[in-house]
């Protein structure tokens, strides 16, 4: 007999990364075009449907805040977005932010199970971000619909 359907993962929500130059994280994730939401314990940052919290330093590193890996410190974060326009708009958009590409562009396989082409830089406390664009669908499978 099968297993009931009483749900499923469906996706990712949030990730939460701690942060240690607060100001100059939220000056560069606006400045990518991230809507930004400050709070007193914590800065979300909007990727569509999802969000990374970053805790502030007086958050991660108080004695009593446990909901962090215990050796998270950063940079610790390794994050991948999609970019959905060209890579001259990307690289101009880097130039916008003041973010040095550090690696790319380099072909990468995906979370979408699909190859793209990858950029990567840094936020100003040193985490890895990397941008991907795909190809779009109808040259990714090599035809129309139909």
């Amino acid at each position: 007999m099968p297993p009931e359907d009483d749900g499923s993962i469906r996706g990712f929500d949030h990730v939460s990364l701690p942060m240690q130059r607060a100001e100059a994280m939220v000056a560069f994730y606006r400045s990518l075009g991230f809507e930004v939401a400050e709070h007193p314990y914590v800065v979300s940052v909007y990727v569509g449907d999802q969000m990374i919290n970053l805790h502030r330093p007086e958050t991660w590193q108080g004695e009593g805040f446990s909901l962090r890996a215990p050796a998270a410190t950063p940079p610790c974060g390794d994050l991948c977005f999609v970019w959905d326009g060209t890579p001259a708009a990307l690289h101009g958009l880097f130039g916008r932010a003041g973010a040095e590409i550090e690696e790319g562009p380099v072909e990468r396989h995906g979370g979408r199970r699909a190859k793209g082409t990858s950029v990567y830089v840094r936020d100003p406390d040193g985490n890895l971000l990397e941008f991907m664009i795909y190809p779009p669908e109808d040259q990714e499978s090599g035809s129309g619909a139909g």
